[in-house]
């Protein structure tokens, strides 16, 4: 059966390294599969080819073959080095692909940089060892680990994939919701029929629920919004931990009682793969919102727009309507931001189903180093329902972030905002 694990929830592993190294014939070597094209000729892979495969002992993963860090200088070969670039904001583990019979390794040295840099476990590897290795290759990697390959003779590919297993990262994402529950605990999955799933599908976060609830040897039962309080009446013991879609926040709040723990998919979701609590600290701008505001939708899937889209009517609606109306909002699909960023107020994110953590860290660093808000559809919308303190408290750690102090003059950014959900 094919693995229908989607991108976002693989180990991403990224090759590296100058053109003609044989990082194409390498992947190639690995996954017993012709993923990308190889020749003789310098440069032949040009955009980032990305192969979804299994990989023994890790699992779903993602092997990414880049384009030649030391690409031509011409326009075209300028956009192919900064492909490369951009694909370091994804990958959780990185292979350095070297060819022993190369005079000089400056570009190398600097791809190890970036690695150390942005704390991208890595794997040199020496290519080509059915050829004589220089006298450069063989000072340049004293006193470093190395796994010597010949792709083309697929020679060392098998200690390769047991330096993979050895060093890639476990911890790479954290789990949906297992740890808020214990086994036998019954989790209720509020679930709206969502018009921009597949019919006889359901979205990814649903799917992930379902999955880490089973996981936790935990009970899952899903309802529809409208059927809510008929499934709480055929429960015998109340559930641990209630999952709503965040669209429907409000009604599924005013049916569950007060002692069930809520959130949403979405939360649950940037939880995952990103940063929860900068996406709180953005709802702190919302209050001096004011006509002519930029905001942006950023949405890190494309879709064909629905006739009520969350991010596109719903959300631009329900801030207008909180704000006064007049607002600046920009919708912008995929996973680049639009080069004027700074000239937004606030960046509000979906869910980030689409991405892996890295990605999502990457994307919410950016607006923060613009200074920029940013917040999440589930954070938001919880917000702007008077629902939110509420939707966080189930998260262990936003214990102190909701009942402490930060400083002796600010209060946290929890109880400013439950206090202005309020008005």
């Amino acid at each position: 059966m094919q693995d229908k694990t989607i991108r976002g929830d693989r180990l991403h592993i990224a090759f590296f390294g100058r053109r003609n190294a044989g990082k194409s014939s390498l992947i190639n070597a690995l996954t017993g599969q012709t993923v990308s094209i190889v020749s003789k000729t310098p440069g032949t892979t040009t955009d980032p080819v990305f192969k979804a495969m299994e990989l023994s002992s890790i699992g779903p993963v993602v092997m990414i073959d880049t384009a030649g860090i030391d690409d031509t200088k011409d326009e075209l070969g300028s956009e192919r080095i900064k492909a490369s670039e951009k694909i370091l904001g994804r990958t959780d583990f990185a292979i350095l692909v070297a060819d022993l019979t190369s005079q000089d390794f400056s570009y190398e040295n600097d791809l190890l940089a970036l690695f150390d840099k942005r704390n991208i476990p890595y794997i040199i590897t020496l290519n080509k060892t059915d050829l004589e290795m220089s006298e450069e290759a063989e000072e340049w990697i004293k006193e470093k680990a190395f796994v010597r390959v010949s792709a083309r003779l697929e020679k060392g590919i098998a200690e390769l994939k047991k330096r993979i297993l050895e060093k890639a990262p476990s911890d790479w994402e954290p789990p949906f919701l297992s740890d808020l529950i214990k086994p036998m605990d019954i989790v209720l999955l509020v679930t709206p029929v969502d018009l921009g799933a597949p019919k006889g599908r359901l979205i990814m976060p649903q799917i992930k629920a379902l999955r880490d609830i089973l996981d936790a040897d935990a009970i899952p039962m899903m309802c529809k919004e409208r059927e809510l309080l008929t499934a709480l009446s055929s429960l015998k013991e109340k559930p641990a931990l209630a999952v709503t879609d965040s669209q429907v926040f409000p009604q599924v709040n005013a049916d569950l009682p007060g002692d069930i723990p809520l959130t949403s998919f979405s939360i649950l979701s940037i939880r995952q793969k990103g940063n929860l609590k900068q996406m709180i600290e953005g709802l702190s701008v919302i209050k001096a919102l004011k006509p002519g505001d930029k905001i942006l939708i950023a949405e890190s899937c494309t879709h064909h727009p629905l006739e009520d889209d969350i991010g596109r009517i719903k959300i631009p609606r329900w801030l207008n309507n909180f704000v006064g109306g007049g607002l600046d909002i920009k919708s912008v699909p995929g996973y680049e931001y639009p080069d004027n960023l700074n000239d937004y107020k606030l960046v509000v994110h979906c869910g980030a189903c689409t991405l892996n953590r890295i990605e999502m860290l990457r994307r919410q660093e950016i607006p923060e180093k613009e200074g920029v808000a940013m917040t999440n559809y589930g954070v938001l919308i919880s917000f702007l329902k008077g629902i939110f303190p509420k939707a966080i408290e189930p998260f262990p750690e936003m214990a102190d972030f909701i009942h402490k102090k930060k400083s002796s003059k600010d209060i946290s950014i929890i109880k400013r905002m439950a206090s202005l959900a309020e008005i």
